[in-house]
This record gives structure tokens, sequence and C-alpha cells, in this order.
């Protein structure tokens, strides 16, 4: 089969598009036919190696992929080939850890791409209870927007920050694939959102996924826009998919008793800021990473419900995923990107 596959860590270019052999599946697994596969920024920093290294390698990344059941392992009931399935996210490898909730805790927990080789190929074996079928009607291309960016909007929104109708929230860097989804997770709850963004493109985009409140900081400072916004109480939630230096401006921008969600560290892994901004107006600040099976299931109803949709900035085959990551890391991608791996 073809792969992207990375013998090192290091620039874009360590992605040899080449052949492997195919796998085939284990008992209890199913070999998918990756029809289409997602870039995400973390795939970004696993390839560099700023997250970790303690992969083995030769590796291939990628954690989302969709598409059809190619082969069914020894032992695996109620899928077929030909099904159309969505692959999970994230979950335990070890069997006997499979009701761990949440997934993210099982000692075994593992995303693909991270635990184990990713959708960057045009087949991915997998366990057979990790894949959903797929019911969404969308084209591969669109489909494999969701998974991670979904199903990880909807555990940081729904079930850390636990947004509810008429709160006041503000997502950092609305218009990147990450923070459009959590735009439309939490204008699904009911919630009132504000967004951050560089440019006006960037502005019309996040305009057009219906936020209450764009705030350009290349024009403004985001707590004060907040702050007016908000009649000087300040927001109820902050989803905070940067870190860095922005983590405690982010901190300053939620109101006394509200919740800022430390979602990603695109400005930075060090964060620095002055305790008191934080327990004297006891505030909460929380981490959320990775997701279940049943985030995603949620955001999926809600994609069919037609409350959420999928944001395709453009789709490339699979021989050019080190563009995909020079995109990802220049900025350059409004909503999210996606490999083909059957493409010429």
């Amino acid at each position: 089969m073809k792969a992207a596959v990375m013998h090192e860590f290091g620039d874009f270019d360590v992605l040899k598009y080449e052949d492997i052999a195919t796998p085939e599946p284990k008992s209890g697994h199913v070999l998918v036919k990756v029809l289409a596969a997602g870039v995400n920024r973390l795939d970004h920093y696993l390839r560099e190696g700023s997250v970790t290294r303690d992969i083995p390698l030769p590796h291939i990344l990628g954690a989302d992929a969709v598409g059809e059941v190619a082969e069914l392992g020894p032992g695996v009931s109620g899928l077929k080939a030909g099904d159309k399935v969505i692959v999970v996210p994230g979950f335990p490898l070890k069997e006997a850890e499979k009701d761990i909730y949440p997934a993210v805790t099982a000692p075994s927990f593992a995303l693909p791409g991270l635990g184990i080789w990713g959708g960057y190929a045009q087949y991915i074996e997998v366990p057979a209870r990790s894949v959903v079928k797929d019911e969404t009607g969308l084209a591969p291309e669109r489909l494999a927007t969701l998974p991670v960016v979904l199903a990880t909007a909807v555990r940081s929104v729904k079930k850390v920050a636990r947004v509810e109708a008429g709160d006041k929230v503000l997502v950092q860097a609305g218009a990147s694939g990450s923070g459009s989804m959590l735009i439309q997770v939490a204008k699904a709850l009911g919630a009132e959102v504000a967004t951050t963004v560089r440019g006006a493109a960037k502005a019309e985009f996040v305009e057009s996924l219906g936020v209450d409140l764009v705030i350009d900081t290349r024009k403004a400072d985001f707590v004060e826009r907040i702050k007016e916004w908000t009649g000087g109480k300040g927001a109820d939630v902050v989803i905070d998919n940067l870190g860095g230096e922005v983590l405690a401006k982010s901190i300053d921008a939620v109101k006394p008793l509200g919740v800022v969600v430390a979602f990603g560290f695109a400005a930075g892994a060090e964060v620095g800021f002055d305790i008191r901004s934080l327990f004297f107006a006891q505030k909460q600040l929380k981490g959320s990473m990775a997701s279940d099976v049943a985030d995603l299931e949620w955001g999926l109803e809600q994609l069919r419900a037609g409350r959420i949709e999928a944001v395709l900035d453009r789709a490339l085959p699979l021989s050019d995923a080190a563009q995909a990551h020079r995109l990802i890391a220049a900025n350059q991608v409004k909503g999210n990107i996606v490999l083909l791996p059957w493409a010429a």
C-alpha cells in the first residue's frame, strides 16, 4: 500500500511517500480502506518531535481516518466488508480496558498516529470496537475533517467547561480547525460566542459560523473587548487552544468563578501568569485532551441535526502530506485540511 512514512523527526520533508506492506487484521480487529485522512496541528508537532520522541520509527501519522471496511479479523461481528466507517480518534488498545470512562484515563489509551500507526495510508488496522458506522452521508473528504476536532471540541466545551445555553464563551483562534469546531459546538449548546482572529479574511470566515463577536487581535485587545461585550463581567468560559503568553490574558478575560480550558499550545508550551489573577477571583483552569466515543457520537448527532457542519479548507493527494504540514504550520488553513490516499 501507499503511505506517508516518517523515518525520523524533523522538518516537513521527513514525510516520505512510499510503498509498504498492507497490514492484516488481527483477531477482533478490522482493516479499513482509508478514503480520506484529516491533518491536525498535532500531526505537525509529532512530526517535528516537539510533543514526544517516544514513538518507534518508522511511523505513520494521522488520527483522523474515514473509509470502508476492507477485511474482518477473526471473531469480528456486527460489521461487514464495504461498511462505511469512521475510526474513533482515540481508544484503549487493551480489550480489558475498553469500558474505562473517560477512555483517556485508560493506561493503554492511544491515538491513531501516536500510539499506533495512523491514517496517512491507504489502509489502517484497528480494533473493531474503535470504529463507528458512518451515517452522515458526507463525502469522505468532508467527513475526514471531523473526528478529532469534533470529538475533542465536544469534550472540552460540553464535558470539561460544562457550557450551557446563555453562557458567553470566548474561543481563541476561531479560524483554525479546532477553533471553528469549538465555535460550532458552543453554539449548538446555545451559548453566545466570541472569537479571536488575525486578519479580515479569517474574520469573514468565522462570521459565516455564526459567532456573536469577532475580535481581530491585530486591531484590538481581546480582554478589553470581552469586558465590553459582557458589561465588565468577563466571559463565563474561555477555550484557549493557544497557550503561551495568550493563556494569562485568557485568565484575565474570564469572570470570577469562570472557567478557562487549556486546549492546546500553538502559541507556546511554556506559560507564565500571576497566580493571584486566578485564585483571588476563584477562577478555574482546566485541561482538556482527547475524547471518548460518546463525544464523537454526540457531535455526529448535532451534525445530522444541522447544528454543526464539516469545515473543509482543501483536500490534497497523500503524496502531498509534506505540503499539508507546511500549510498547517504557516496558519494558512481555514478549517481543516485532508489527505486523499487513493488520489493520483
